[in-house]
């Protein structure tokens, strides 16, 4: 049974909360270069040293849930019913992490991002500290055992597909396209690896 959060947890949260649903209206309202980190926390009335405590930088205030999909990917892989195959178990996850990526009132937060270099930029690391972090949970999975490679290359291809198919006109249907083309890849990495 899991335990409710206590009351502390629970205002930290909010204030987390409170701090990036600011920073996000501020930088869709006025542009994100035209806003900086005393703005924010003024608007939100917190110190700065409060803001920096729930976010390390300017640009993770736009990428507030970044931590829970890198969570996600891996409870993917990790969270799987015993014999349930990697692949839709994956395809599952992006499929819903596509769905709250291209909701109707995510478009102007992607436009947001698409103008910034910095937040393009952020979002590319962000990107490759998912796949190193899916990565990880696809190695230690002993029933897979793969090489090092073929499970950094899988995570990477699934971390792509997630941003592939937020740029596709269906989005839905290009995360099939592009899982199809993954399920593949996984073949053959399975195929090649050695019989113990």
């Amino acid at each position: 049974m899991t335990v409710p959060p206590g009351r502390r947890e629970r205002k930290k949260a909010a204030t987390r909360q409170k701090i990036a649903d600011t920073a996000l209206r501020l930088f869709l309202e006025r542009g994100y270069d035209a806003v900086g980190i005393r703005d924010v926390a003024a608007e939100a009335d917190v110190a700065v040293t409060t803001l920096f405590s729930h976010f390390a930088s300017k640009e993770a205030l736009v990428f507030e849930r970044d931590e829970d999909f890198e969570q996600r990917l891996s409870q993917a892989v990790t969270g799987r019913a015993p014999g349930e195959p990697l692949i839709p178990a994956l395809r599952r996850e992006i499929h819903a992490l596509v769905r709250h990526c291209t909701a109707g009132d995510a478009a102007p937060v992607w436009h947001l991002i698409d103008q910034s270099p910095a937040l393009r930029e952020y979002e590319e690391s962000m990107g490759l500290r998912h796949a190193e972090s899916l990565a990880t949970a696809i190695a230690a999975d002993p029933d897979l055992a793969l090489t090092t490679t073929a499970c950094r290359t899988i995570a990477r291809f699934v971390i792509d597909a997630q941003s592939l198919a937020r740029a596709a006109t269906d989005p839905a249907a290009a995360v099939d396209e592009i899982f199809g083309m993954i399920e593949a890849a996984w073949e053959v990495a399975c195929s090649s690896r050695p019989v113990l």
